[in-house]
C-alpha cells in the first residue's frame, strides 16, 4: 500500500517560527528597546506657554518621535489581543481596532500563521462560507475578510462556470473538514504542477471515530467540501486496487486512490509521474494500473508505439476522465419582466406560485397551521359563530387562494420538517441524559436525507448516532439513524429558519445564536419578502415550541399565520424601549426564557442603529435574534451583512456565501393570508341553490364506509388503485384539482413531468366527457359524477344550515335519508392508504356533519315521542363520529327517555368502556357527561343485557 505525506510541512513550521519572532520584536521588543534607548518620552513637568517658543532640539525631536512609535506600538498590540482572543475562542466577531486597518491585518497574518500548528487552528469556528462560493482563490485574502466576522473563516473558492453536475444530490455525510493549514497560507500549496503531472490521492484509514470522506478530501485539497464532484466524476465507476468500483459519492474504502483535479494541493498527495520515483514498484504499479483506467496517458516511461499501432483515442469530453465544474448554485432563477417583478414569483408554467413550491419546510409549516386554523373555523361554525353550516365548503375563495394552496401542497416536505425536529430534540434527550449542555449552533445544512449542524466551536463528541469528521465544528445524522421513539425533550434550537439553498443543501440559520444582528440590503420589495419568508416559517415551524415573532414596519398581515405567536409593532421606536427592557430582565434571569426572534422591515435612523447595536451585541446570550432591513451596510452590532440580489440569490460577500435566496413576494403572501383570513369571515347569506337534487347521477359512487364505484367500466388493471385513489380526491374537491397537485398527492415522494402527464392521459380515457378541464389546467368532474358525500352536505344544507325552512314532514324524510347514507368513516377500508387524507378538511368535517343530522333527527324524533328511533339514530351516528360528547349525551338522553332501564344501563355500560379505549382508563369523563350520568343513572354498575347491541361494535 502505497504510503502518502501527512501533516505540516517544513515551510508551514518555518512560517509559523518567523511568525513567532516577529510578533515577539513586534509587541515585546520594540518597547524594551524604546524603555532601553530613549526612555519616557513625555516631559516631567506641567507644559507651559514658554515651550512654545524654545528651540528644538534633537533630543525633543527624538522623543516625539518615540511617543509617535509608542502610540503605533500600543495600537498594534491591541490588534493582536483582538486577533488572538477571537481566534482562539472560536466565538463572536473580531472587533475593529479604530484606525488600524494595515496593522490589523498584519497582526491577523501573523496570529494566523502562529496557530495553524497549534489546536487552535482545529477550532477555529467554520464559517458558513465554508459551504459558498468563494470570490477570490484560496490564499490570505480570503482568511482576513472572512475573520472580520467569524474567527477562523476562509472563504472558498471554486471554478467559474456554468456547467450542471451529473449528480446534483448532496453525497450522504460528507460535510467533511476544513484542514486550516492548507486554506489559511497561500504558499501551503503544491506549486502548480505541469501540464503532463497527475495528481492522486489514497483514501486514509479511520482514525478514532473520524472516517475519510469525498468532502473532507475537497475540502483540504481543493479549499472547497462541495467540490467533491469533481472527485467523484473522475473517478466514478473505476476500479479500484480491491476490485471495487466507486459507485456512491458518500460509499469510499481505506485504500482506494483517487484521482484529483489539477488544482489540488497539500502534503498528503502524490504527484506522478514527477515523484514517481519515490514510490516502491508495487505502489507505482497501482497507481499506474488505476490512472490507464480512467483513459491517461501512461506516467511512467513507455516505448513508442510500433509504426502498425493506431494511437489511443483521446477521452470524451464528457466522459469519466474530464472533471466537471461544480454547480453554481442551489435554485433556477426565472427571468425578471421589471423593475418591480418578483423573481421568486414566477409559476414555472405550472400555473402555481413557484415561491412556494421551492420552500418546503415553509410549505409545510403553513399547511399544518392551515389544517389547524381550518378545524378551528369548523368549529366556530358547528357553534354557530360564522353564520354557515359545518356541511359548507372551506375551499379557498379566490383563484389566487386557491394557486396558494395547490402550491403548499405540492411543494410541502413533512417528512423533512419531521426528520429535522426528531433529530433535534432527540439530540436535546441526549445530551441532558448524559448531563452535557447543548452546544452552541450557527447554522444547519439539511439535505434529502442527512442533517449537519454547524457549531460555533468544538463540543466534544457528539452522542449517537450523531458523529462528526475531522473537523468537530459539524455534526452530522442520517435520517434512517434517528431513533423512531418520541421524546418530551423541548425543542433545542427554535431559531433555525431557512434563508435558502445551494446545490441542493438548505441552510437554516440559527437566529438565535448570531453573535449580533443579521442585517439584509436590496431593494425594500426584495428585502420584504425575504423577511416576509423568515417570519412566516418562523410562525409555523414544526422544529420549535415556545416563541416569539415581532414583525417590525411589515408584516401585520401575517399575524393569522400564528396569532398566539406573532405579535407586530408599527416602527422601531416603539420597539426598542420595549427590547431593552425585556434585555435587561434576561440577562438578570439568564435562563427559562422562550426564544425571541425580532423583524425589522423598515431601516433604522442612526440613533436606533446605535441602540439595536448595543442590544444585538448581547443577542446571543439572552436568546433574542434581530433581522433588520438597511438601506446601507454597516450597521452598528451586525454580525453577518446580507444582500438579496435583483437576481434573487443572497449573498455575503465577506464570507462568499452565496444562496438561492428563499422569499414569499407580495402577491404569494396575499395570496397565503387570505387562505387564513378567508376562514374566519362570516359566511354571509346562505346558498338557497344547494338543495339535493333530485334523481341518481350517471355516474355515482360511494365515499362513506367502503368505496364503491357505479357507472364506471372497469379501470385497467395495473393502474386501477392509482385511478380510483384519483377519483376520490376529484371527488372531496369538487372546485377542481391541479395536475401537480393530483400528482403529489398520488406519489410523495415525487414523480416526473411525463408519468404525471401519462396518468393524466389514463384517467381521461377512463373516465371520458365525465372529466372537465379548466383553462387554467384544473381537473373537475362533470354534474353526470355523484357521491354519497355530494348527497349528503345537500342535506345537512337543507336541513340544518338553513334550519326550519322545509315543512316538517319533509325535512323529517331528509335527515332521515341523510343519516342513512352515514355508512361508517369516510374511505375507511383506504385511510392507511391514501396519505393526502391527513391535510383534508373533510376528515374533520364529516364526522361533524353526520353528528349535527343525528342530533337534528333525534331532537325532532324525541319530540314527536319517538324515542327508540331517537336512539337508533345517534347509535348510527356513533358509527361515523364515535369521538363527538354531544352524540354520547344524546345517547344517554334518548336512551332514557325510551324507558327502559336495561338501554340506559347498557348505554351508560358502553359509554365508559368507549371512553376508555378512547382516551385511556385514567382519564375523567367530560364534565357534562358525568353530570349527565348522575342525573340519570344512580348506579352505573348495571351490565347490558344479552343481545345488546352497542354502539362500538359498528364504531
Amino acid at each position: 500500500m502505497a504510503q502518502v505525506r501527512t501533516g505540516r510541512g517544513a515551510g508551514d513550521v518555518l512560517r509559523a517560527l518567523v511568525a513567532v519572532i516577529a510578533l515577539l520584536a513586534l509587541v515585546v521588543g520594540v518597547p524594551l528597546a524604546l524603555a532601553s534607548l530613549i526612555g519616557w518620552p513625555l516631559p516631567s513637568s506641567a507644559p507651559s506657554l514658554d515651550m512654545l517658543t524654545d528651540e528644538i532640539s534633537s533630543d525633543a525631536f527624538l522623543k516625539v518621535l518615540a511617543v509617535l512609535v509608542w502610540v503605533a506600538w500600543a495600537q498594534f498590540t491591541a490588534c493582536v489581543l483582538v486577533e488572538a482572543a477571537a481566534a482562539i475562542s472560536g466565538v463572536g466577531i473580531p472587533r475593529r481596532v479604530p484606525g488600524a486597518g494595515p496593522s490589523q491585518l498584519l497582526a491577523r497574518q501573523l496570529v494566523g500563521a502562529v496557530l495553524l500548528l497549534t489546536s487552535a487552528a482545529a477550532s477555529l469556528t467554520p464559517g458558513l462560507g465554508q459551504l459558498g462560493p468563494g470570490g477570490h482563490g484560496p490564499g490570505q485574502a480570503n482568511v482576513v475578510a472572512s475573520a472580520e466576522h467569524i474567527p477562523g473563516v476562509v472563504a472558498r473558492s471554486a471554478p467559474d462556470g456554468p456547467g450542471k453536475m451529473m449528480d446534483d444530490r448532496p453525497a450522504e455525510g460528507e460535510l467533511g473538514a476544513l484542514q486550516s493549514s492548507d486554506a489559511g497560507d497561500p504558499s501551503a500549496a503544491t506549486p502548480m504542477a505541469p501540464a503532463d503531472a497527475t495528481k492522486f490521492y489514497r483514501i486514509q484509514p479511520p482514525e478514532g471515530r473520524h472516517h475519510d470522506t469525498l468532502w473532507g478530501v475537497a475540502a483540504r485539497h481543493l479549499d472547497d467540501g462541495l467540490r467533491y464532484r469533481e472527485i467523484f466524476q473522475l473517478n466514478k465507476d473505476r476500479v479500484q486496487p480491491d476490485g471495487s468500483r466507486l459507485t456512491e459519492a458518500s460509499l469510499i474504502r481505506p485504500g482506494w486512490i483517487l484521482e484529483m483535479p489539477a488544482d489540488a494541493h497539500g502534503g498528503e498527495l502524490v504527484e506522478l509521474p514527477g515523484e514517481l520515483d519515490q514510490l516502491t514498484a508495487e505502489e507505482a504499479e497501482e497507481i499506474e494500473e488505476y490512472h490507464e483506467t480512467g483513459g491517461g496517458a501512461p506516467l511512467a516511461p513507455q516505448p513508442p508505439p510500433e509504426p502498425d499501432e493506431e494511437p489511443e483515442e483521446e477521452p470524451d469530453e464528457d466522459g469519466p476522465g474530464r472533471p466537471l465544474p461544480p454547480s453554481g448554485g442551489g435554485g433556477t432563477v426565472p427571468p425578471e419582466d421589471g423593475p418591480e417583478a418578483e423573481v421568486a414569483e414566477s409559476d414555472g408554467g405550472l400555473g402555481l406560485p413557484q415561491a412556494l413550491i421551492g420552500a418546503p419546510l415553509l410549505a409545510a409549516g403553513l399547511l399544518v397551521a392551515l389544517g389547524r386554523t381550518r378545524r378551528a373555523a369548523l368549529w366556530q361554525s358547528a357553534a354557530g359563530a360564522l353564520g354557515r353550516g359545518v356541511g359548507d365548503g372551506l375551499a379557498p375563495g379566490t383563484r389566487e387562494a386557491a394557486a396558494a394552496r395547490d402550491a403548499l401542497l405540492v411543494g410541502a416536505a413533512p417528512r423533512a420538517v419531521a426528520f429535522l425536529d426528531r433529530a433535534l430534540r432527540h439530540l436535546a434527550a441526549a445530551l441532558d441524559a448524559d448531563g452535557k449542555p447543548l452546544p452552541p449552533v450557527y447554522a444547519a445544512w439539511l439535505g434529502e436525507s442527512t442533517l449537519h449542524l454547524q457549531l460555533a466551536a468544538p463540543s466534544g463528541r457528539p452522542p449517537a448516532p450523531w458523529n462528526t469528521s475531522a473537523d468537530e465544528t459539524y455534526w452530522t445524522i442520517y435520517e434512517n439513524d434517528v431513533p423512531e421513539s418520541e421524546t418530551s425533550a423541548e425543542a433545542p434550537y427554535p431559531g433555525l429558519v431557512s434563508l435558502g439553498t445551494r446545490d441542493q443543501l438548505r441552510l437554516l440559520l440559527n437566529l438565535e445564536a448570531v453573535p449580533g444582528a443579521v442585517a439584509l440590503t436590496g431593494e425594500p420589495h426584495r428585502r420584504e419578502a425575504v423577511l416576509a419568508s423568515l417570519a412566516a416559517e418562523l410562525a409555523t415551524s414544526g422544529w420549535s415550541d415556545r416563541m416569539t415573532v415581532t414583525l417590525v414596519g411589515f408584516g401585520d398581515d401575517l399575524i393569522p399565520l400564528a396569532p398566539t405567536r406573532v405579535r407586530h409593532v408599527a416602527d422601531t421606536a416603539g420597539l426598542l424601549e420595549v427590547m431593552e427592557n425585556e434585555t435587561r430582565l434576561r440577562m438578570n434571569r439568564r435562563t427559562g426564557a422562550a426564544a425571541h426572534l425580532v423583524l425589522i422591515g423598515t431601516p433604522p435612523t442612526a440613533e436606533e442603529a446605535e441602540r439595536l447595536g448595543a442590544l444585538a451585541a448581547v443577542s446571543a446570550q439572552v436568546g433574542i435574534g434581530y433581522v433588520v432591513a438597511a438601506d446601507r451596510p454597516g450597521l452598528p452590532g451586525t454580525a453577518w451583512q446580507f444582500e438579496i440580489t435583483p437576481e434573487g440569490r443572497l449573498h455575503e460577500p465577506t464570507m462568499g456565501l452565496e444562496l438561492a435566496a428563499q422569499q414569499l413576494p407580495a402577491p404569494s403572501r396575499a395570496a397565503v393570508v387570505e387562505l387564513f383570513a378567508g376562514l374566519t369571515r362570516g359566511g354571509g347569506a346562505l346558498d338557497e341553490e344547494r338543495a339535493p337534487a333530485p334523481g341518481t347521477p350517471e355516474v355515482s359512487i360511494r365515499l362513506m364506509g367502503d368505496y364503491e364505484i357505479a357507472g364506471l367500466p372497469e379501470p385497467e388493471p395495473e393502474r386501477a388503485e392509482q385511478l380510483r385513489e384519483a377519483l376520490a380526491l376529484l371527488l372531496l374537491h369538487r372546485e377542481g384539482v391541479h395536475p401537480r397537485v393530483l400528482g403529489a398527492a398520488l406519489w410523495p415522494r415525487g414523480a416526473t413531468d411525463d408519468v404525471r402527464e401519462a396518468f393524466t392521459g389514463r384517467l381521461r380515457a377512463w373516465l371520458g366527457p365525465h372529466l372537465l378541464a379548466e383553462p387554467g389546467g384544473r381537473l373537475t368532474l362533470a354534474p353526470t359524477v355523484g357521491s354519497d358525500w355530494d348527497r349528503l352536505t345537500a342535506l345537512h344544507h337543507a336541513t340544518v344550515a338553513r334550519g326550519g325552512r322545509l315543512p316538517a314532514d319533509e325535512r323529517l324524510r331528509l335527515l332521515i335519508e341523510g343519516l342513512a347514507l352515514a355508512r361508517g368513516p369516510l374511505l375507511a377500508e383506504r385511510r392507511e392508504r391514501y396519505g393526502w387524507l391527513a391535510h383534508e378538511i373533510v376528515d374533520a368535517q364529516y364526522p361533524l356533519v353526520v353528528a349535527e343530522l343525528a342530533l337534528t333527527l333525534a331532537a325532532e324524533q324525541r319530540k314527536a315521542g319517538d324515542a327508540q328511533g331517537a336512539y337508533t339514530a345517534i347509535r348510527t351516528a356513533l358509527a361515523s363520529a364515535p369521538a363527538d360528547e354531544r352524540l354520547w349525551n344524546e345517547l344517554l338522553r334518548a336512551a332514557h327517555a325510551t324507558g327502559r332501564e336495561e338501554w340506559l344501563a347498557g348505554a351508560a355500560s358502553w359509554l365508559l368502556g368507549h371512553h376508555a379505549r378512547l382516551f385511556g382508563p385514567t382519564r375523567p369523563l367530560p364534565a357534562a357527561t358525568e353530570s349527565l350520568l348522575d342525573e340519570l343513572l344512580a348506579s352505573r354498575r348495571g351490565a347490558p343485557p344479552a343481545g345488546f347491541d352497542a354502539p362500538a361494535a359498528r364504531g
